[in-house]
């Protein structure tokens, strides 16, 4: 790996809660939920190179770069905002594939914010969530980088300001797929709209906990573990699970507990994405010169 680089946060998410209230002509579910960005998760760097070819150095097993959100963010970049340069991209992958947790949406919206300023590409933060919606429905949220309320289809975003929580965050080693949650037909599509003003955690639900705990009882037995010291619940359509802690003390007590095919990592919550703090600083930079 090439020395000197400069690597990127791409942080992962939480849904604290998911509701179905409905669907849309077009087969779109709409919803409500509530995204918690998180202090922890992949890192990515660039290096800018003057030929036109984008490589990641650093390709995923059973991934073709073809299909990688990261070469599609970075080709979408590159035709939309007419930049010639190029890039070599490597990944530091530390978040699960197919946990719910918004790795390769938060690796896309990475993508899309570094190499804008890297490239000089000039996009607003608006073109740059149209982009990221085309691959994506949770792209803009990593892109706008605020822990949001999120409604419709996922493209109604207000930002919110929730306490400080640190997460203890657990992937029971088996991938669910969305597509699959989506389509069952015992998944609930009627659930009614809460007013954001009159949210607790106690109050909500993740609807596609029962399609999933259904067909995948690992798990459902993993939640009902952790329900025993903490309130948790499962994050977007699976298959991670996380429990709420006031401090990370305690948190570490009871990753400690879990079974040893269990993968595991405690982050807290954070209202502004780690990227947009470095890119500010990025940004500043640039300013006063």
């Amino acid at each position: 790996m090439a020395e000197n680089l400069v690597w990127w946060p791409s942080p992962a998410k939480l849904n604290l809660f998911l509701h179905i209230t409905g669907r849309l002509p077009s087969g779109y579910h709409q919803l409500q939920s509530l995204f918690q960005l998180l202090d922890f998760g992949d890192e990515i760097a660039f290096e800018v190179t003057s030929t036109d070819k984008i490589t990641l150095m650093t390709p995923i097993p059973g991934v073709p770069d073809e299909d990688n959100l990261i070469i599609k963010a970075a080709e979408m970049l590159k035709q939309y905002s007419g930049v010639t340069s190029g890039c070599k991209i490597w990944l530091s992958k530390k978040l699960p594939m197919g946990g719910g947790i918004g790795g390769g949406s938060s690796n896309a919206a990475t993508t899309l914010l570094v190499l804008n300023e890297l490239w000089g590409g000039n996009l607003t933060l608006e073109q740059l969530c149209d982009l990221g919606l085309e691959l994506g429905a949770d792209v803009p949220i990593f892109v706008r980088g605020k822990t949001a309320f999120a409604e419709g289809v996922g493209e109604k975003i207000t930002p919110v300001k929730l306490e400080d929580k640190t997460y203890l965050v657990v992937f029971p080693n088996c991938h669910v797929s969305t597509a699959d949650i989506f389509a069952a037909p015992e998944l609930p599509r009627n659930t009614a709209k809460i007013d954001f003003a009159e949210y607790h955690f106690e109050k909500t639900r993740n609807d596609c906990e029962k399609v999933v705990f259904d067909r995948y009882p690992k798990v459902a037995n993993l939640l009902h573990r952790l329900l025993e010291y903490a309130p948790s619940r499962m994050t977007g359509t699976g298959a991670c699970l996380f429990a709420v802690f006031d401090n990370a003390e305690n948190a570490k007590k009871l990753m400690e507990k879990l079974p040893d095919d269990c993968k595991a990592f405690i982050a807290n919550g954070v209202n502004v994405s780690p990227l947009h703090m470095k890119l500010g600083s990025l940004i500043n930079a640039k300013d006063s010169n």
